[in-house]
């Protein structure tokens, strides 16, 4: 039994960003010194591509580069350039996609957090309240803005700070920034919500709440991508998949996938889609997913290739890593079940 926590404002509709104004005008209380921290994807630096009219003089804007995963030393150092300004923000802003949201999550923890972001790399670390924080994606898929996980990489392996209070506190769902991804792209990304619905359900952390989110969203998701895109729709798909899977836990593919991203630096949308193309022996839904991929013309290339016998030991171990996500797919015997040999074997199929 848990006490789940969950969003608790979120605005839908397209035209939505415009409510961010007087969400932080709100914030601010009409002191001229009162900042917020704006952290948008590098994507987005010099394009113009949606309305900043939300932003004052004072504010930080901080355009993350994306191209890695995030790492606990760049939230270190993102931090520490808050910090500069002597005095906490009224809120953090995260308006990207899955990387640039858990940036903001991050940042906002570790505001009023001591030490090092890697210190909360776990379940449930975070002592102190962080700093308001609001949650906006321009893509669909990772359910970053509705889940109590900020995912990093820190020296030695890729974990979330899982907390209650990586949660945001509001969300903005506008469908018009949703029109800028690539396909490939839109794709990887939108199959991460795929598979978050996959593994909640098959999972042994799970209770009805979780299941209905799940199934919901898994069958909004069947409909958009083999039959009608709707992109309102999918952010509401990816709300419920986010909001499944922090009330239960990931499975297989996300420990599989961090492998690759550690090793190969792959990102996390196109290395889910590649470790759960290998995992039809575990997941029904495997095969659904295959047929999206013909329907868009999107070809996953084999990444294993030239990879060395000491760097698939370094995906096994990173796999091995997520204890809980383990023990939600096969139970309290899964060090028995899922041996080092068994992953190298899936890796090497990639």
């Amino acid at each position: 039994m848990k006490n789940s926590k969950m969003v608790l404002y979120y605005y839908l509709g397209r035209g939505s960003l415009s409510q961010l104004k007087g969400l932080l005008d709100g914030k601010r209380g009409g002191k001229s010194d009162a900042f917020a921290v704006v952290v948008i994807d590098h994507y987005f630096d010099g394009k113009n591509l949606f309305s900043t009219d939300f932003l004052e003089h004072q504010d930080l804007v901080i355009y993350a580069d994306t191209t890695e995963e995030p790492k606990t030393s760049y939230i270190d150092e993102l931090t520490d350039l808050v910090k500069e300004r002597g005095q906490l923000p009224v809120a953090v802003v995260g308006i990207g996609g899955g990387s640039t949201l858990d940036i903001a999550k991050a940042i906002s923890v570790m505001l009023t957090n001591p030490g090092k972001s890697v210190k909360y790399q776990g379940w449930d670390l975070v002592k102190n309240p962080p700093v308001y924080k609001i949650g906006v994606p321009t893509i669909a898929g990772t359910g970053a803005e509705f889940t109590r996980t900020a995912v990093l990489t820190g020296p030695e392996k890729k974990l979330g700070i899982n907390s209650d209070h990586s949660v945001f506190d509001q969300v903005i769902l506008d469908a018009d920034l949703l029109k800028t991804v690539p396909t490939d792209q839109f794709i990887y990304t939108a199959m991460d919500c795929f598979v978050h619905n996959e593994e909640s359900l098959l999972g042994r952390i799970n209770d009805a709440m979780t299941i209905a989110l799940a199934e919901k969203s898994l069958d909004m998701m069947k409909e958009i991508f083999l039959g009608e895109m709707d992109h309102e729709k999918l952010l509401v798909a990816s709300s419920l998949g986010g909001q499944a899977v922090a009330n239960s836990s990931v499975g297989i593919c996300h420990p599989l996938s961090y492998g690759l991203s550690i090793v190969l630096g792959l990102h996390h949308g196109f290395s889910i889609c590649v470790a759960f193309n290998q995992l039809e022996e575990y997941y029904p839904n495997v095969k659904v997913f295959k047929e999206i991929l013909k329907k868009y013309n999107i070809v996953l290339p084999r990444v294993m290739e030239g990879v060395t016998e000491e760097q698939l030991d370094i995906m096994a171990e990173a796999t091995l890593k997520n204890e809980k996500p383990l023990s939600n797919a096969f139970g309290d015997d899964w060090k028995n079940i899922f041996t080092k040999e068994k992953v190298k074997d899936l890796l090497r199929k990639m």
